[in-house]
């Protein structure tokens, strides 16, 4: 399954990557997320309440950020664990660049789960996932304090 999204920021590039890099931030910008916290340079430990209308397993999990170029680029990669539900796994490129009216933030990902999780169908788990990036991005400017308009889908 692939997701992504185009987004503009309200904010220049560099407050964009601290805010991206802030647990706190992010904690409040996760939909159903009960814990995120570094474990390391580049490693993040998470716990999220996922809501997948039918059910709403809790899934506890890495990150992991490789291809880090500070305030342009890197990539996220992440495993869960959803106990019965089986496992997702995802990778997302990020990247900023700067434009007229602060950042231009491009989201790309791809994702999959096993398990239990695939009985629910691809279509309900695509469109829990696109909901779970749209809460993400409608928080994150409310939690930096810089509007976040949403451009064009990736195609």
């Amino acid at each position: 399954m692939d997701f992504g999204g185009r987004y503009q920021v309200a904010a220049n590039r560099d407050a964009v990557w601290a805010a991206l890099n802030d647990a706190e931030v992010l904690r409040a910008c996760i939909p159903g997320c009960k814990r995120i916290e570094w474990t390391g340079d580049n490693a993040l430990e998470v716990e999220v309440a996922v809501n997948l209308g039918v059910a709403r397993p809790t899934f506890t999990g890495d990150l992991r950020l490789s291809n880090v170029e500070p305030a342009r680029t890197y990539t996220l990669t992440g495993h869960g664990r959803g106990g019965l539900f089986g496992k997702a796994q995802a990778s997302a490129d990020i990247a900023l660049s700067d434009s007229d009216e602060g950042t231009l933030l491009v989201f790309v990902a791809t994702g999959g789960a096993s398990g239990q999780i695939m009985k629910l169908g691809k279509a309900l788990i695509g469109s829990s996932a696109q909901r779970v990036i749209d809460g993400f991005f409608d928080r994150f400017g409310a939690a930096m304090g810089a509007e976040v308009t949403p451009l064009h889908e990736l195609s």
